[in-house]
Order: C-alpha cells, then sequence, then structure tokens
C-alpha cells in the first residue's frame, strides 16, 4: 500500500492534571487548564510516521476538531513527523457538544476528500473514554476495521492486525482503505526534538469548518450534570476474624 494516512489528533486535559467540576456542574473547568495531546493519539502518530519511515506509505496528515488552539496539538504531531494538518474549527456551543459521532463525520468526509487509504485513531480518548469514533468513522465509509491494535503489519492490499481482547490477542487481516485503532501496547511514542518543533512551524496546516465539508454538528445527546465521584471513606483496621465479621455485619455487607 502506498498512499495518505489520515491521523485523528485530540487535544485533551493533560493526564498529570487534576481535574476540577464548575461550581454549575455543567462540565469540567477547562480555563487555565494545561491541554496536551490525548495520549492513544500519540501511538496513532507514531505508528503512522514508522510505516512511513518504512517508505509503506507516501504522506501522513493530522487532524484536529476544535478551536484554536486545536493547532498546538497538530503543531505536536508535525514535529513528532507527520507532513501536513488539517484544522477543523468547531468552537462555542458546538464544541461543547462535540462527540465521536460529530468527529467521525468529520473524518469519514475528510478521508474521502483526501483520497486516505488508511486512517489510524487512538482507541479512545482520556477526557470522555467513549472508544467509538474508529468504529463509527469505519461504519460510515464502509470500510473495514482493526481496533485496540497492538501490533501492525502492512502485507500488500491487506494489513495484518494484532488485536488486545479480554482472552488475550486476536490476529486478523483486513483490505484496504481501513480504519485502524491504536492501543496502548502498539508502540512508545518518540519525544519531538527541537530541530523537529522547530521545523514543524514551516508545514502547512489547513484551516477548514464542518460546513465545508458537509457535515451537521447537532448533537443526540445533552448532559445533565457532572459530579466528582463521591469521596472514598477511610479504612479501619481490625484485630481479629471475628471483628471483621462484626463489622461487615454493622455495615450490612453480609
Amino acid at each position: 500500500m502506498s498512499g495518505r494516512v489520515l491521523v485523528g489528533v485530540k487535544r485533551v486535559i493533560d493526564y498529570a492534571v487534576k481535574i476540577r467540576v464548575k461550581p454549575d456542574n455543567s462540565g469540567v473547568v477547562t480555563d487555565g487548564v494545561k491541554h496536551s495531546m490525548n495520549p492513544f493519539c500519540e501511538i496513532a502518530v507514531e505508528e503512522a510516521v514508522k510505516l512511513k519511515e518504512k517508505k509503506l506509505i507516501k504522506e501522513v496528515v493530522a487532524v484536529s476538531c476544535g478551536p484554536q488552539q486545536s493547532q498546538e496539538t497538530i503543531r505536536t504531531a508535525l514535529a513528532m513527523g507527520a507532513d501536513r494538518g488539517i484544522h477543523v474549527e468547531v468552537t462555542g456551543k458546538d464544541y461543547e457538544n462535540l462527540g465521536p459521532l460529530q468527529v467521525s463525520k468529520i473524518l469519514a468526509a475528510l478521508a474521502k476528500k483526501e483520497d486516505a487509504q488508511l486512517v489510524i485513531l487512538g482507541k479512545q480518548a482520556i477526557d470522555d473514554d467513549c472508544n467509538q469514533t474508529g468504529q463509527m468513522t469505519a461504519a460510515l465509509l464502509d470500510w473495514p476495521q482493526g481496533t485496540f491494535a497492538s501490533e501492525v503489519a502492512l502485507e500488500a492490499d491487506k494489513i495484518k492486525v494484532v488485536r488486545e481482547i479480554d482472552g488475550g490477542l486476536e490476529t486478523i487481516k483486513v483490505n484496504t482503505p481501513a480504519v485502524l485503532t491504536a492501543d496502548l501496547r502498539l508502540n512508545t511514542p518518540r519525544y519531538a526534538t527541537l530541530p523537529n518543533i522547530m521545523k514543524a512551524k514551516k508545514k502547512k496546516i489547513a484551516n477548514v469548518k464542518p460546513a465545508d465539508l458537509g457535515v451537521d454538528l447537532t448533537s443526540r445527546l445533552e448532559v445533565l450534570r457532572v459530579e466528582e465521584p463521591p469521596q472514598r471513606q477511610a479504612g479501619v483496621k481490625v484485630e481479629t476474624v471475628d471483628d471483621l465479621v462484626g463489622k461487615l455485619k454493622e455495615a450490612g455487607r453480609i
């Protein structure tokens, strides 16, 4: 396979940041909070760049949906080795309601427009943990999918994917074009070096709007309330098994 790969990169609150719920319980606080690329998206970018380094594909295009700050996430992907970026500008209420279905519609439209042979996404984002975008994108395109990939190998017009499943590992082969989602053990993403960060500033990022792609962002979901999980109660030490049983009975556990 020698063609173009589309890679989705999502801007999320950094994994090391403690999440805080807004006082009105309408969502989480994002203003003044450090953001970075979703870790699973980093793995997807790394895999696409590795395929290009092996001369199995010709071009890696990084795509992100969101406000102006999403371009920073695209620049990170460009510094890692992607060739160019596409920023799908989504702001305001549309961005707040942006979910896997809307993103999948955008990615499917771009895959057709860019004549991509492969779409690689992270298996899920660490902010919503939906694990739906890859599957929905494949369905909208009517392409085969290889999800939870821990190993990917291109073989002529087919892709061999080793998938992580509950019972162990499953190996499948899919025809191209296809959609893949990257699992944690697929690779270890490289760090963007300073020279590559400087080079990334010169790489092109196209700006498009969902309407340009004919995509309707109307959401079918409504968030009613966001709450922090209840505080964990302190544990109690007991001296004997009888004490333990007594405590469990008092708590109504047995």
